[in-house]
């Protein structure tokens, strides 16, 4: 898989590729597509995720901007598909949700598949979120630079 690029952010990024062997975006062509994001603040231990879902969920939120940003990525902007996973799957993480979508993409809707699971990666954990983002002036961008790496 030497062809493609594999990012980590600083912080939690770099601690879970280090801890659990998977990064957290990859770039394929004009696209970034992240692992699941949860609402751990970026700098500091993994678990440190807030008790309430609205403040988990803008975090998670947070995180998936930085990650893709990481990336070479413009961002939300970017976005077109969403999956986030929920425990539990209610009228509050539903609300946590569209508040962050018109707050992140206020001039588009994505694609969005939410699901109910009963446990996701950490005990403290009500929300991850995936996303796969569209970023063709980053494409360009990265394969000019790998070609100036092999000059």
């Amino acid at each position: 898989m030497s062809h493609l690029r594999f990012y980590n952010y600083p912080g939690v990024g770099e601690q879970n590729n280090e801890t659990y062997a998977y990064s957290q975006a990859v770039r394929i062509g004009d696209r970034i597509e992240i692992s699941g994001q949860g609402g751990w603040k970026s700098e500091g231990p993994v678990n440190a995720i807030s008790t309430d879902l609205d403040e988990e969920v803008d975090q998670a939120f947070a995180n998936v901007d930085l990650c893709l940003r990481h990336a070479g990525g413009q961002g939300w902007s970017q976005v077109f598909r969403v999956n986030s996973y929920h425990v539990p799957l209610g009228d509050e993480a539903f609300g946590a949700m569209v508040r962050n979508f018109r707050k992140w993409m206020p001039d588009h809707q994505p694609l969005w598949t939410t699901v109910g699971v009963p446990k996701l990666g950490l005990d403290n954990m009500h929300v991850e979120i995936e996303v796969v983002a569209h970023d063709p002036e980053g494409a360009k961008k990265a394969s000019e630079e790998e070609g100036s790496k092999k000059a």
